[in-house]
């Protein structure tokens, strides 16, 4: 690949059409990026003022849930409570050069909601599973256990090509 200089333009590049269906190849992609990174930053905002954290997240089988957990007496969660729309990213980044070719990261978009009885039990094993040595702060009383309720994932691989998933909604 040549070198730019100042002042070059970068070379037109075309994104290659996706044959089919996209949903096989979001789910074989995502699932492998999710089942190899631990951590994600969440982004919410307040009073027009973005905010980010980093968050252990697991991602529920059927992709739609993004789970991660935090303390009610956090900006984050305070931020959540005034208005839930956030956006999630994750990424495999290694910090080296070669990120430039081979890094993936996704964009999850959508809203969260705090997980209580049933659904949170079920979904409290599965984020220990992941996350097993945040057992005693996710079974604090003060800790909330969240959901990202996505409607949309933005996949960016090589800095260039994009894939843009909007799932349908859940069956009720």
């Amino acid at each position: 690949m040549p070198t730019l200089k100042p002042g070059d333009q970068a070379p037109a590049f075309t994104l290659p059409e996706v044959k089919g269906d996209l949903e096989p190849v979001m789910r074989e992609r995502l699932g492998a990026l999710f089942g190899s990174q631990r951590l994600a930053v969440l982004s919410s905002h307040r009073d027009g003022q973005p905010y980010s954290n980093l968050v252990a997240f697991a991602a529920t089988p059927d992709l739609r849930g993004l789970v991660f957990a935090t303390t009610r007496a956090t900006r984050k969660f305070e931020n959540l409570t005034v208005d839930p729309r956030v956006s999630m990213l994750i990424d495999n980044r290694s910090n080296q050069v070669s990120d430039f070719r081979e890094a993936i990261a996704v964009t999850a978009v959508g809203r969260v909601k705090e997980l209580s009885g049933n659904q949170k039990s079920r979904i409290l094993e599965l984020y220990l599973g992941k996350h097993p040595y945040l057992k005693e702060f996710v079974e604090s009383p003060t800790c909330a256990l969240l959901q990202l309720e996505v409607n949309t994932y933005i996949l960016v691989e090589r800095f260039q090509k994009v894939l843009e998933w909007h799932l349908k909604p859940a069956r009720q």
